[in-house]
This record gives C-alpha cells, structure tokens and sequence, in this order.
C-alpha cells in the first residue's frame, strides 16, 4: 500500500476545458516524485496515447526524468488503478484513466483523487477528440496545489564556449514552440515543404516519415546517451556512439523540413571531441527537451483521422 508524501499534493489543470484535478505523490518512487515537485509549475502541450489505450502523457520540461532512477516499478500498468500518475524515462508525465492495451512497465508516482476521476474521464474524452479530429491544441498546466501557476524552460550550463552557445540557442527555440506549433511542422502540415519531400507533390508520406524519425532520435538516441554520460560509459565510446546515432537521422530531418533540428545537429558534432563530461551531458539533455517537444507535436498536428476508414476486425470472425 503506497503512503501520501505529506503536503505533496499536485493540480493538473486544463484551462482550455475547465477541468482541474488533484494528485496525491506517493512514497513509491521518491526521486521521481521529487524531480517533479522541484520542476513546477510548468505548462506542456497535453497529448493522448494512441495505440495504447485510455492515457494522457505530456512532454514534462524535466531534464533529469531521462536518468532519475526509479524505486517501485509496475511490471504491467495495464493492472495499476485509474488515475495513476507516472513519470517516465521519456521525459513524460502521464495519468491512466481508463483501460490500456499495452503491457508496459512503468513508474508510478501518485494518484489522482477519487473524487476527481469523473473530471479526468471528461478531459481524457476531450483531449482524445482533439488529439485525433479537431487538433484543438489543449495545454496542461502542472502545479502545487493551491499555488500559482507558470512555466519556464530550464537551461543547463556548459563551460565550453561553443557548447554554451549552443545550449543557449536551442533553449531559445525550445522556448519558442513549447507552447506554440514550430512554424517548420506548421508548414509541413500544410503542404510546404522546400526540398519537395515526398514523391509525386504527395504529403502523408513525409509527415509519417517526420514522425517516424523524431520520435526514436529524442526518446531512445538522445535519452540513451544522456542516461550512458550518466552512467559513466567512457568518454570515447560517447564520441563514437554520438556520431552512431544522431547525425543520419537528424539529416534526413532536415531534408524533410527540420532545419533547425539539423543545423543544432551540426553544430554539436563540431564540438562534440572538445567536450568533457559535464557538457556533454549538458547538450545532450538540452537537444533531447527540444526533439520530445518536436515530437509531440508531430503527434498533435498529425491528420490521424485520414486512417479513419480503416478499423480493427475481430481475429476470430474468420476463424
């Protein structure tokens, strides 16, 4: 039986629906639950899973979830209650409503309360609606109870001059389309796309590839490197598995209209040999914030119902 942190109770609130509820952190993954606590308040566009069942996540602006270690780990959290509240290693923070499909593994943190599931399952309803048809963009704000809200980008620090002015620049664009759709994605989305992109004057290829792409690059290249600088993997096989995984992607990104996304990149495996721990670990966490947040909103603007014709047959019909 989890036990309430005394005095930690969270407020998600969803001020473009009106709905606000209450969580209760828990004693089960205390490092996460105070990496949490110390990041508020903070604001994120809100998205919803969308092959996993009846579940909220959002990009959380919390460098240290790619690496925290976790204490109390739900083998399936298919089984765990609805309203659970997790923190992940993607940088996530996410709330079970309802019932999931996918047998994940995951770190819980607290619970929402009892009395406020009704509101959850409203904003869950809503957000699901926007995220797959009316691409309403619904921001979730995160705070202590009963104090005010508000929002901030951190910004780690480096001692390498180039690698300080970098981390400076993708801070800046980081804070630009945290809240706001990237104007590439935007046009994107809209058919613009300078180097052609996509066979034959088509879109929906691109954009599939876009999402396809980011989504590996943020969560798995940058947040396994980040996790590898903290744990100690030699400073060469860093270099080495740097240059493995983040350029060809990052490229083709920039082929497909993420320019910026390609010039960081760049600019990165120009000082990548000059750095040493500390500001490696620095970029790294930096540039994986930016590609999560380009991510999720690839997964906000992405015309998901073009797919609605096409629905799940039950297996055993033809049996």
């Amino acid at each position: 039986m989890s036990e309430k942190l005394p005095g930690r109770q969270i407020e998600i609130s969803w001020p473009d629906l009106g709905i606000t509820v209450t969580a209760d952190l828990d004693d089960r993954n205390p490092a996460l639950a105070d990496a949490l606590w110390d990041s508020l308040p903070y604001r994120s566009l809100q998205g919803h899973a969308l092959i996993a069942g009846e579940h909220l996540y959002h990009v959380a602006p919390i460098p240290t979830l790619l690496h925290t270690p976790h204490t109390t780990r739900i083998p399936d959290r298919r089984e765990a209650p609805d309203g659970t509240v997790f923190c992940s290693g993607l940088q996530h923070l996410g709330i079970k409503y309802g019932t999931l499909t996918e047998p994940m593994p995951a770190t819980p943190v607290g619970r929402v309360r009892e009395a406020d599931m009704p509101a959850l399952l409203e904003a869950g309803a809503a957000i699901w609606d926007a995220v797959y048809s009316t691409k309403k963009q619904i921001l979730a704000e995160v705070r202590r109870a009963g104090e005010p809200g508000g929002h901030r980008i951190p910004m780690l620090h480096a001692t390498n001059t180039a690698a300080s002015h970098l981390i400076a620049d993708i801070v800046a664009e980081t804070e630009k389309i945290w809240l706001a759709p990237p104007a590439e994605l935007d046009d994107l989305h809209q058919g613009i796309i300078p180097s052609q992109a996509g066979n034959f004057g088509t879109v929906l290829p691109t954009l599939l590839f876009v999402n396809g792409e980011t989504r590996p690059l943020g969560y798995a290249a940058y947040g396994g490197l980040v996790r590898a600088a903290v744990q100690d993997m030699p400073m060469a096989s860093l270099v080495q598995m740097t240059r493995l995984l983040v350029g060809v992607p990052a490229e083709f990104l920039g082929y497909c209209g993420l320019e910026k996304l390609w010039a960081f990149t760049e600019r990165f495996l120009a000082v990548l040999d000059r750095l040493d721990r500390a500001d490696f670990y620095a970029v790294t966490s930096q540039m994986a914030l930016y590609i999560n947040c380009l991510g999720g909103w690839n997964l906000q603007l992405y015309p998901w119902e073009t797919g609605d014709h096409l629905r799940q047959q039950d297996a055993k019909a033809g049996v």
